[in-house]
Formats: structure tokens, sequence, C-alpha cells
């Protein structure tokens, strides 16, 4: 019985302590706000990838989705998923579906191992969803996401240019700084 009360006293140390530095939130019954549900929909879809680049922007219950998808069925489940939102009156779905090519589809792969197969970059492809994404649209790369640094935005750059088949690559790499 001792070990079941020093266990019990020592978990609700722990939750208390947790709770109180903010990693663990009690239910307050508030709905988290409509841009960080939107957000979390949209990340949490089966089929987005490194490929793959959502945005969306919240006006008074009408959310507009933007970006650039590889699979057609993500743009119809982007807006699906964030359509049954609570406080979610209308969505506008402006996701561009990238055009199916094997070329494309090849370069696609050509800079993902360059970028992410260079030890000062492999970081960033860590995770379920990596923080730089890699757009193709007939043969134009765009480098979109976050990094840590410029040099590292750089360095991407550098490395998705050296890519065989590539025509140009556009660097709308963001620094967390």
């Amino acid at each position: 019985m001792k070990s079941r009360s020093k266990w019990f006293t020592a978990t609700a140390g722990v939750v208390a302590l947790l709770t109180a530095s903010g990693l663990v939130q009690a239910k307050t019954g508030t709905p988290a706000p409509l841009p960080d549900r939107v957000r979390h929909e949209l990340v949490m879809l089966p089929y987005y990838n490194v490929f793959d680049d959502l945005s969306y922007r919240v006006d008074n219950g009408t959310v507009t989705l933007f970006g650039q998808v590889t699979d057609p069925v993500l743009k119809s489940d982007a807006e699906k998923s964030v359509k049954s939102l609570e406080g979610v009156t209308e969505v506008n779905n402006q996701i561009e579906v990238l055009p199916l090519s094997p070329l494309d589809n090849a370069i696609r792969w050509r800079t993902y191992r360059a970028i992410f197969g260079f030890a000062p970059l492999q970081r960033y492809g860590m995770g379920v969803l990596p923080s730089i994404h890699i757009l193709v649209k007939n043969g134009h790369v765009t480098l979109a996401g976050v990094v840590s640094s410029q040099a590292d935005r750089n360095l991407a750059f550098i490395r998705a240019n050296g890519v065989p088949g590539v025509f140009s690559v556009t660097n709308d790499l963001r620094t967390e700084r």
C-alpha cells in the first residue's frame, strides 16, 4: 500500500509541475483559435509531404487556402477538413495542383537527396514533415519553408541549383530570426 501511495504522490507532483510549466494544459472548454485549428487540420492531412506546400488566411470565418500540391486528392481533402471546422463559414480553395510529370518527379527526388543528403542540412529533413518543402513545376524548383539561418538558406539554394535538369530555383525559404 505504501508503494502505491508513493507512486500516486510522485505522479501527482509530476503532473502539477508539467501543468505549472505550461507543458500540459487543463481543458477549459474553450476551443483553440480558428487559425490554430486550420493549421492543425492541414498538417494532419495524410498525403501532405515534403513536395507540397500549404498555407492559409482566415478572415471573419472565411478561410482561403493557398499553395501547391502534387496530388489532386490533397487539394480536395484540405478543403473538406477545413470546411468541417466550427466557425468556418466559407472556404476559398486556391491550391494549385502541380502537373503530373515524370521529369518533375525525378527532379523532386534528386533535389530531395541533394538537400537532405548534405550533412549540414540533414536536420531539416527529419520528422514527419520536413521544414524545407521542394516544389517542382515544369523543371523549375521553388524552396519553401523555414530554416534557422541565412547560411542554411543559401546552402539549400546552392544544393538545389546544382541538381541536373533544373531550369531555375526560387528560394522562398524564411529564416527563424
